[in-house]
């Protein structure tokens, strides 16, 4: 994959660009399938698959309110190169961007830039100055400039006939806990990253489970709670049980994410780690004393493994 992070490194037009445009957040199944139709359509007019993206992401940019992220930029940045895609392009948008009339946008930008002969997009997808571009203007233009737009279905949610897979959806669904809903709809684990910082020394010393506490990168945070996970890290892959939230029975009101690791001694700390949310068990509680909180960690390890070893869930990789 080609990553493009502004229009001044494009020198000549991509060979029959075929064009995707949007946010991708999640990269989930909805985009995936719209990723595997740019693909194919460049296949067969012998073209350039591109996949248009911006950072930060535009109403962000322009100061408005949004919703966190399901995946940062990094992470957006692997899956888009997972999906087989030749060229993404991530422009930095701000402002004077946002200002761009959506005409401009399409014959100075898409055909006479980047070499759109296509493009293909959702149904509700609007462009340029106060987002007056859309499928319309698109189908007025392409045969005055030489492209063709194509519209591409919602993907469906596979257990309703009516709601579409959406990052909105995805998002409360994580924000909900239910993380083997998520699978369904991104086609992997919603995972979140983050750097091993020094916690409060009580996960071995305390409890018998010592815990890589985590410094949180992703801004989408799953219910509190303590869910099966996998653990990817400069060591390899490896089962365990997260907990996110207070520790209640601690009291001390600090917000943790803690993952036990299971039969893993490395230290770890300062790098970085991917944990990936398999499923939930069950929502904190506050136990009567650390002998009672121990004895239920240990069935949740044992919950954990189980659910693991079933799902097939570990692979042998590695944070390089």
């Amino acid at each position: 994959m080609l990553l493009v992070e502004s229009l001044d490194r494009i020198s000549t037009p991509f060979q029959n660009a075929v064009v995707t445009i949007g946010n991708f957040d999640g990269v989930h199944k909805g985009h995936q399938a719209l990723l595997k139709q740019v693909i194919s359509k460049a296949e067969k007019i012998s073209g350039t698959s591109v996949a248009l993206t911006f950072e930060p992401h535009p109403l962000r940019a322009l100061g408005i309110d949004t919703p966190p992220v399901i995946t940062r930029h990094d992470q957006k940045m692997e899956l888009l190169d997972a999906s087989g895609i030749d060229v993404v392009m991530c422009l930095p948008f701000d402002k004077a961007f946002a200002a761009i009339p959506a005409r401009e946008f399409i014959e100075k930008i898409l055909v006479e830039k980047i070499g759109m002969k296509a493009i293909i997009i959702g149904p509700d997808y609007t462009f340029g100055k106060n987002r007056t571009g859309n499928i319309a203007l698109l189908r007025e233009q392409g045969p005055i400039l030489g492209f063709e737009t194509i519209v591409a279905d919602w993907i469906k949610d596979p257990a309703s006939r009516t709601h579409r897979i959406s990052s909105t959806r995805i998002r409360q669904i994580v924000m909900d806990g239910q993380v083997e809903q998520a699978r369904q709809f991104l086609g992997r684990h919603y995972q979140i990253r983050g750097k091993v910082v020094k916690g409060r020394s009580r996960g071995g010393s305390q409890l018998g489970f010592p815990t890589a506490n985590i410094k949180l990168h992703d801004e989408l945070c799953p219910k509190f709670g303590v869910y099966a996970v996998t653990v990817e890290t400069i060591h390899g892959n490896f089962m365990g049980v997260a907990n996110i939230g207070y520790s209640p029975t601690f009291d001390d009101h600090i917000f943790t994410i803690e993952v036990h690791i299971l039969d893993f001694d490395q230290d770890i700390y300062g790098t970085r780690i991917r944990v990936n949310m398999v499923a939930r068990l069950r929502d904190e509680k506050k136990f009567a004393d650390i002998r009672e909180l121990s004895d239920q960690i240990r069935k949740d390890i044992n919950t954990a493994k189980e659910i693991l070893l079933k799902n097939g869930s570990v692979e042998d990789r590695h944070i390089s």
